[in-house]
């Protein structure tokens, strides 16, 4: 017994399990929603806080209760983890994108005037006040999911750009990249057949580690009405609207809450397992 649950615990240890069932739980809830939502997550059932099934004043036609217009709960977070899907996947596309060819090009030419200006308009990037700017972002232009996406990934494509570039620079010295230069390849072919191949592992490291600061980030502009507006919902607007009713629903704000804290860890832990999958270094101290 006890031999099973050691080798068990490793197990869980060597590999993703339980992060892994979190993000599958999220993907299949948001590309299955229409279908597996009990019932539509904008519709009133005029049963106001209703507690979950397994409370007194609960039953089992609302598993996780209603809210306070009378909304089925599970519905409304099944709708809205798609909807989080949606926009953290176009925001983590774009930014690594933007990231990965700036991250490229400073590497390559580091130490000229391309890498300099790049990372100079990153190190000013990152001292600015990144959430008072996207605040001001969805004040001036208005709360939606195309402002949304736009927003976060001009928070992740920085990040991107630091990792790939350090990549790139040992990338450069290399004999083979040499062998390409002397052999007369355009800098456009050694950096997309040469160089590139060689950051991939690094490109998918940054994006999966900064999925769940975006996640979270998400929630946090939907929690102070600046991410997805209403009444569509989100994990984050469900908690901020659930936030009156902490003492006599809690129920409202905590699911959303515990949803949002298992996505974020998953997404860290995620990303942790992956950095030590895919580094060298990382591999032979393991």
């Amino acid at each position: 017994m006890v031999g099973s649950l050691a080798v068990g615990w490793q197990f869980l240890r060597r590999w993703p399990v339980i992060p892994g069932i979190v993000i599958f739980v999220l993907l299949f809830s948001a590309i299955f929603a229409p279908w597996i939502k009990p019932y539509e997550p904008l519709v009133s059932h005029g049963v106001f806080t209703q507690g979950p099934a397994w409370t007194a004043e609960g039953s089992t036609e609302f598993i996780l209760g209603t809210d306070e217009i009378g909304r089925d709960i599970l519905s409304r977070m099944i709708e809205a983890s798609r909807i989080t899907v949606i926009v953290v996947l176009l925001s983590v596309v774009v930014g690594t994108v933007t990231g990965t060819i700036l991250g490229l090009l400073a590497g390559y030419y580091g130490g000229s005037a391309i890498d300099e200006f790049i990372m100079r308009i990153v190190d000013v990037w990152a001292a600015l006040p990144q959430l008072l700017i996207l605040l001001t972002i969805a004040l001036v232009f208005g709360a939606g999911i195309g402002v949304l996406v736009t927003s976060l990934a001009l928070i992740s494509w920085p990040g991107a750009v630091r990792l790939v570039r350090v990549e790139a620079l040992k990338l450069r010295s290399q004999d083979y990249v040499d062998s390409a230069r002397i052999s007369g390849a355009s800098n456009r072919r050694i950096l997309y057949k040469h160089i590139f191949p060689g950051v991939i592992n690094t490109v998918l490291v940054a994006t999966t580690l900064s999925t769940g600061s975006l996640i979270l980030t998400e929630a946090t502009l939907s929690f102070l009405g600046a991410g997805i507006p209403p009444p569509s919902p989100s994990l984050g607007g469900m908690i901020s609207s659930g936030r009156d009713y902490l003492r006599d629903a809690p129920h409202i704000a905590s699911f959303p809450g515990l949803a949002l804290a298992a996505i974020v860890m998953a997404g860290n832990f995620l990303g942790d397992w992956m950095r030590d999958r895919f580094d060298p270094k990382l591999r032979q101290i393991n």
